[in-house]
Formats: structure tokens, sequence, C-alpha cells
């Protein structure tokens, strides 16, 4: 399909640079197939029924975002910024850098804290590769648990380029862009569809026989890239690792047959289910979901909305329409809703 068949005019004051106080006071739209309805998001429970399962991703997003400079090799230290998107292994990450020109194979790279330079608080890391779009692959002097406590010392919390582009990263957004359910650090992004959610949602979800699970998938900078091609068979997804436990599989599956609902909280649970086609599952994936797609795992998806020809409304439509997406999002803009990773919320049943 063309690219331009997912475009829309979206307000750039439509964009939430803060979330919702309290988290579950954010908008809720419900687009059933013949229609929409205004909620608000506390009231999820109230549209779903006992026995149905929500699917959470319990990523942790790490501060991934470094900044530094070029050790000198030609007389300069130019200043580096990376962003952090897939672990390789116990020392090695991939990274979208940027000026990438001023850095070869084999460069020395000092990222520091803050503006100032501390021998105790700086990370060293050597190019490795580097590869097509800004992206190189950093061997790290730690590695282990010392690598990831020199990365959280150093590092800064990747907001969105949509976000960061307006204000600054604060200490407000270390715990905002957190779900209270994160555990498993990795993400460089958060599954902002579970930042909606409070203890006191969750459990009066559980109150009223609505099941919860939990997956694991470490969202990755991919996220933020633009759509670059004109039509979807020539864009390349970035790779994200997750996991889903042959336990959490079976009871999904239990569920399903008992007549339950499988609810994918976040298109990141929504890719890594479809990924798994709920069965074990441990390692990468690239899956990249347009209309036309048969989904297999997922019964119901909650999402926030996103941004015009972004990879997650290909998403959505591929769920729940195109047409009836692009008319739910004419409504959202048209009744003050906020968009993006701190904006509201939304539940897509299925297309027919």
């Amino acid at each position: 399909m063309r690219v331009s068949d997912f475009d829309f005019d979206l307000p750039p004051e439509r964009i939430a640079l803060r979330p919702a106080s309290p988290r579950d006071s954010s908008k809720l739209l419900v687009v059933r197939q013949d229609a929409l309805e205004d909620r608000i998001f506390r009231e999820l429970p109230d549209l779903l029924c006992a026995g149905d399962v929500l699917v959470f991703n319990n990523t942790r997003v790490i501060p991934a975002a470094l900044s530094g400079h070029r050790i000198d090799r030609l007389g300069t230290t130019p200043k580096i910024e990376a962003l952090l998107h897939l672990r390789l292994d116990g020392h090695r990450w991939k990274a979208f850098v940027k000026p990438a020109k001023k850095l070869e194979r084999g460069d020395r790279v000092r990222f520091e804290a803050g503006r100032k330079v501390f021998f105790s608080s700086s990370l060293y890391a050597t190019v490795e590769e580097k590869g097509e779009g800004g992206e190189l692959t950093l061997a790290f002097d730690l590695q282990g648990p010392a690598l990831d406590e020199a990365i959280a010392m150093v590092g800064e919390i990747p907001l969105p380029p949509y976000i960061a582009g307006k204000r600054g990263t604060d200490e407000q957004d270390r715990a905002d862009y957190q779900t209270v359910f994160a555990v498993k650090e990795g993400a460089v992004a958060a599954p902002t569809a579970g930042l909606h959610f409070t203890p006191q949602l969750m459990k009066r979800i559980q109150d009223v026989g609505i099941k919860q699970e939990f997956v694991t998938l470490h969202v990755g900078a991919g996220t933020f890239l633009p759509v670059k091609a004109e039509d979807t068979k020539d864009h390349r997804m970035h790779v994200e690792w997750g996991e889903v436990t042959a336990a959490t599989c079976q009871r999904l599956k239990t569920a399903r047959a008992g007549g339950g609902r499988i609810v994918a909280v976040g298109t990141t649970s929504l890719r890594l289910l479809e990924s798994s086609g709920l069965e074990p599952f441990s390692g990468t994936t690239e899956i990249f979901i347009t209309p036309g797609y048969r989904f297999r795992a997922v019964d119901m998806l909650v999402t926030n909305f996103h941004l015009p020809k972004s990879t997650l409304f290909m998403l959505v439509s591929a769920f729940a329409g195109l047409e009836r997406m692009r008319s739910a999002y004419a409504h959202a803009i048209s009744n003050d809703y906020r968009f993006y990773s701190y904006g509201d919320s939304s539940l897509l049943f299925p297309a027919p």
C-alpha cells in the first residue's frame, strides 16, 4: 500500500507534552464496528468481561540517550549523541548516532554525565561497525551489570523527538515515562498504552475477574523512525527482542478456550503476541503489520493515538480498518484528544 494512504492532518497542539494526572483520568475512545464512544480510561473494566485477559508489556525504559565526544584523532573532539536501541550481548549495543559521519570504525567515544566531564562518571566505547542510516555498533569497555550501572549514571530518558524537540527531559519524566508494572530493563521507549494504568485500576481489574498476563518486548528506537519509503512493502522494521513464556501461552490459550478475549495493552504487546502465535517465544522480531494481515493471537487492542504515516497507525488500521480509524482519528482531533506517548488512549474492536 502507499504510505500516503495513512496520512492525515494532525495539529501540533494535539501532541501531549505531559501525561494526564492521575494517569487513569485520560480520555478513552471506544472504537466499535458501528460506533464511537467517549469514555474515561478508568472505565476500561466496564468495557470488558470477566474471563477476558489484559496482556501487558512489563519492559522497563533505560536511560539510553547518551551524550559525549569522540576522543581526539584529528585535532578535534566533535560532540556525539547516541541512542541505544538493541542490546547485542553483555557489552555491545546497536545505536543511532548523530552525527554518524564524524565516526569511523575503530574510533573511541567518551560519554559523559551532564555538561562537565568527570572521570568517575564517564563511559567509553569503540565503534565496532558502521551501518546505514546513522546506525552503529558500539562496544563498551564495561560489560554486564557494571555497564548497566554506568549507562544509568550518564544516560538520559530518551523522550520521543516530537516531545524532546519542544522541551527538555527532566526528573519527572523518569517516573512519568515508566509503567507501574515495569520490571525488566531494556527498552528505550515506553510501551505507552500501559502508562494509563494505576495500582488502583490494576486492582479493580483483578477484582472484577479480568485476568492479567505479562510479556516482555524491549521497545527499540526504531519505533520513532519515520517511514521514508513510498510503498509499505519497501519499509524495513528494526528488530526488537521479546519473550513470551510457555506458562503465559498456556494460560492465554485456556482463557480463550473458555470464551475469554485476549486484549493486548499496546502495539508492543500485540506485535509480540502475533510474532509468537501464542507459542513460547524468546528472540527478536521485526514484524510489520499493515492492512491485509490476518491476526492470530489478539482479539482487542488498547492503544494510544499515533502519528500520521507511522508504522503504528498502519498497525491499528490493519486491526480495526483504515476507514474506521480515519473516522476515529478525525473524531479524536475534533474532540481535543491528546496524541502519542503522553496522550489519551483508545479501545479498538477488530474489523470484521
